[in-house]
């Protein structure tokens, strides 16, 4: 697999996400549309939490962590805009130094079979990361418009 397409992909999903939410404001950090939905915060958080699950499910010998209850109650202690974009940096970071890092052979090595992505090769986990990035993006920017922000086009 291709390690510059795959980095590519990543840091486009990056990129387009960080533009499209970047009219969001550190006050709107606690906005969410209705009781019970993740907050402004919360859903930028979710997208680093998210990256470095399929980076971790990706290459770790246990596969993917399945226990969505933790990941939900982690969530719920983000609070600050800021410092989710700070751990979506981090995350994505994370993420192109461990595609960086494996070998053409891992890369192309099926994930276990199951319900994400199973046997796919590890390095199409750059696309669900796309793909989950972009669906985030574009619930924010239903977010921005309600707190009364117009967010860029991404591209």
């Amino acid at each position: 697999m291709n390690h510059q397409v795959l980095i590519g992909e990543l840091r486009s999903a990056q990129q387009f996400f960080n533009k499209s939410s970047a009219c969001l404001r550190e006050e709107d950090s606690q906005f969410a549309p209705a009781e019970g939905m993740m907050t402004v915060a919360q859903q930028v958080a979710h997208v680093a939490f998210t990256v470095d699950w399929f980076v971790e499910g990706a290459f770790r010998p246990e596969g993917f962590d399945m226990n969505f209850e933790e990941h939900i109650r982690q969530l719920q202690a983000v609070t600050s805009l800021a410092e989710a974009r700070a751990m979506v940096a981090a995350s994505f970071e994370r993420a192109v130094k461990t595609i960086e890092s494996k070998s053409a052979e891992e890369l192309a090595a099926p994930l276990p079979e199951g319900p994400v992505m199973g046997g796919l090769p590890k390095g199409a986990i750059c696309g669900g990361i796309s793909d989950h990035t972009a669906h985030h993006r574009g619930a924010l920017t239903v977010y921005a418009r309600l707190c009364g922000h117009v967010p860029e086009m991404p591209y």
